[in-house]
């Protein structure tokens, strides 16, 4: 709902912005600007799983408990919704290649679904099903190169390619699972990865700033799966990266 309401937002202002050239607020004749920027993001996960990824878990902190969950159906990551604020810090290289710093606070979930055989050694898990949330403050700091078209009245399209490093400032009292039973572990990520990103946007020009709607693909570099403690919930994992689609507007 939130996506369709923007992307009227969006045909709205374009629609406003087609029908005189407008100047822009002179962004594009600066060396530095600055701007702001709103974003909705899906994220979710590709998984890489282990040859043995189905075998039951066996308790590690007590070995006469044996095995503590059944064997594994499918392990599935669900798309989950969240969103953005940050500021733009773009530098004019030439008329048609600027590159850009995009400093962003994320707040995201993110969704695991581990489907057991059946229901008789997760208690919490009714439907022989758990999920695990990754609940996540993310600072980011995107850093890319923007190559634009030519403007054609008041519209420039464009093209992002850069990479982003993420940092995730969660409390600690969120990811502490010290005191919970193995079947009821946290399955956590690393504090902090890389990402490779590619975008394309459109600039729309106004009389006094210019707007940019953007959709914007990331993908980790590094497998992100937090390996410390090892419980029935990243053991079936070999590698565990993660994906987002973003949608920004952004205000210059």
């Amino acid at each position: 709902m939130r996506l369709k309401i923007s992307l009227l937002v969006v045909l709205l202002f374009s629609f406003a912005a087609a029908r005189a050239q407008n100047w822009g607020g002179g962004v594009d004749d600066e060396l530095v600007h600055f701007g702001f920027t709103f974003q909705y993001t899906s994220s979710s996960y590709k998984i890489k799983k282990k040859p043995d990824w189905r075998e039951p878990f066996k308790s590690r902190l007590d070995p006469s408990r044996g095995n503590i969950t059944d064997s594994l159906n499918a392990i599935y990551s669900k798309a989950s919704p969240g969103f953005g604020i940050g500021f733009v810090v773009n530098g004019r290289i030439s008329n048609n290649v600027d590159v850009r710093l995009t400093p962003t606070l994320v707040f995201t979930d993110r969704l695991m679904e581990y489907d057991y055989s059946t229901i008789n050694q997760i208690p919490k898990s009714p439907f022989s099903q758990q999920e695990k949330k990754v609940v996540a403050t993310m600072v980011e700091f995107p850093l890319g190169i923007k190559i634009k078209s030519n403007r054609r009245n008041n519209f420039r399209a464009y093209m992002l390619y850069g990479a982003k490093y993420s940092m995730d400032i969660a409390s600690k009292k969120k990811t502490d699972d010290s005191q919970l039973d193995e079947e009821y572990k946290l399955l956590k990520n690393q504090k902090s990865y890389f990402s490779a990103e590619a975008a394309f946007g459109m600039d729309l020009y106004f009389e006094y700033f210019k707007m940019s709607p953007e959709i914007k693909l990331s993908y980790s570099l590094n497998d992100i799966l937090d390996r410390k403690e090892v419980n029935p919930f990243n053991n079936p994992i070999d590698k565990l990266m993660l994906r987002h689609v973003t949608f920004s507007l952004f205000f210059e």
